[in-house]
């Protein structure tokens, strides 16, 4: 094997035949102060000690350096090289077939890593939504003074932003991840250059060991650095392979809306380690390429965090008007879950949805106070999914401003941007399919066009909303319908699954 050198921010790297040696920099960060030579020697003995948790066969030990006059001047890190051709990341750039059935692979490894690592009150208090804003905020300081060389400070704010309001609501989301056991001390700093798929298994270096609370992490956090970094490379479709075998290995779902937040979090990391480098670096082109990689990672992190955004959108009009139809395509596209008035109308009086229950407008199961019921347990549902950090789609007429005003306090409470969508068509096309759904009977609605009329008669004004005709192909309404609810359909989101 040739010799060769890398450099990285904290550390200067030298590859000489079968062996690499890890020179620690004098550098002082706010995220490690590695200036003095014990501090450097702590830190060697430390990274070794982490590393042999997932790559125990490649870290040999801690090499002391000597100086002309006998004495200790500084320490190496002593390593087994990997070969160059089984790194991950050059896989994944040569489009090598090895690539995908190694995801199955290095999800079982994390997945065992993790089960086996190790928790604690302390461990798990680096998880808490107070904690995960500060490593954000602590990020965002460090990126500030690159404001004009390498970020706009409008991106700054608007990651600030966007993390703050997905925290706001999901805080029963991350104390539920503490209660499952789902933080532990992992890697930290997962990147595709540093894992290397050996015959008999995947070999993961390179953790984190200046900051033990930048290990602290949960599980899918850890997972997200890697799945954001496979996806920087130009492969998607792996990202989204990886998080899905580390579902299966682990037993264990990840909720995507946290699963976004945190690849969003990787991408803020490199971006500024990016940023970082470019200060450190003296050529002029290397410092611009640097700049341009770390304005890169920034947009990606803000795609991730708009993927993350969760919504309440409100699909409403009167019956016929095709708000179902709507309200599914939206769901079908996103992932998104749906809760639909007339299912769970039936449901509060004992009848399975598609049970025919026709009434005269206003009586039978269709009185004033069953129907506040009706929208009272279609927020509370909603509310269990926002918390968590999935967006929903509320299907229902919202002809009552009352129920439209309870919906606005469910988003506020929730910290969720709140979408309000009204259904239109003409009465004779609704009134078509009114009575092509009751002669097909599957459906869970009984309304006819007597009660449509109605209905319309005693609806309140509903100023705000956007209009959507849906006397159109279906396709493009779902298309205008996930535009205005600013979603991100499956299909072109990445690994956020």
């Amino acid at each position: 094997m040739d010799a060769a050198l890398v450099e990285t921010h904290v550390s200067v790297v030298v590859f000489v035949g079968d062996h690499v040696y890890k020179l620690k920099k004098p550098v002082r960060f706010p995220f490690a102060d590695l200036s003095t030579r014990e501090a450097r020697e702590a830190m060697c003995h430390r990274e070794v000690e982490l590393n042999r948790r997932l790559a125990r066969d490649v870290y040999e030990g801690v090499i002391d350096l000597v100086g002309p006059d006998g004495e200790v001047c500084d320490h190496l890190v002593a390593m087994r090289r990997m070969p160059d051709d089984r790194r991950l990341a050059r896989l994944i750039v040569e489009r090598d077939r090895r690539a995908g059935p190694a995801m199955d692979a290095i999800a079982r490894v994390l997945a065992r890593f993790h089960d086996g690592a190790d928790r604690s009150p302390e461990i798990s208090s680096a998880a808490t939504p107070d904690a995960v804003l500060e490593r954000w905020r602590r990020n965002d300081a460090q990126m500030r003074p690159f404001v004009g060389s390498c970020f706009e400070r409008g991106d700054l704010d608007r990651v600030r932003d966007l993390v703050d309001r997905f925290v706001e609501g999901r805080h029963p989301l991350f104390e539920q991840r503490i209660a499952d056991g789902q933080i532990c001390d992992g890697h930290g700093d997962l990147l595709a250059d540093d894992v290397f798929l050996l015959d008999d298994g995947p070999r993961i270096l390179d953790c984190i060991e200046f900051d033990d609370r930048l290990r602290h992490v949960d599980v899918i956090d850890d997972l997200a650095f890697l799945a954001m970094d496979v996806e920087r490379l130009g492969a998607p479709h792996l990202a989204a392979a990886l998080v899905v075998a580390y579902e299966r290995a682990s037993g264990s779902a990840a909720p995507a809306g946290l699963l976004d937040l945190y690849v969003a979090y990787r991408a803020q990391v490199r971006a500024m380690v990016a940023a970082l480098r470019s200060s450190q670096d003296e050529d002029a082109a290397s410092r611009a390429t640097h700049e341009a990689d770390a304005r890169t990672l920034l947009a990606r992190c803000l795609r991730h965090l708009d993927s993350a955004t969760v919504r309440l959108v409100v699909v409403g009009g009167l019956p016929g008007t095709g708000k179902t139809t709507v309200a599914r395509g939206i769901a079908d596209r996103t992932g998104w879950l749906v809760l639909r008035s007339d299912e769970l109308r039936k449901r509060l009086t004992g009848r399975a949805p598609e049970t025919p229950a026709a009434a005269p407008f206003g009586e039978g199961i269709y009185t004033a106070e069953l129907s506040d019921r009706t929208y009272e347990a279609m927020l509370d549902a909603a509310r269990e999914s926002l918390v968590a950090g999935r967006s929903v789609v509320l299907d229902a007429s919202f002809t009552a401003d009352r129920h439209r005003v309870a919906t606005r306090a469910l988003a506020e409470e929730t910290a969720s941007e709140l979408v309000e969508i009204q259904c239109t068509v003409g009465a004779d096309e609704a009134a078509r399919r009114m009575w092509e759904r009751h002669d097909l009977g599957l459906d869970a609605s009984d309304a006819d066009p007597i009660v449509a009329a109605r209905l319309a008669q005693v609806s309140d004004p509903w100023p705000g909303c956007t209009v959507l005709p849906t006397d159109r192909p279906i396709a493009a309404v779902v298309d205008d319908a996930i535009a205005i609810a600013g979603a991100v359909s499956l299909e072109t989101a990445g690994p956020e699954v």
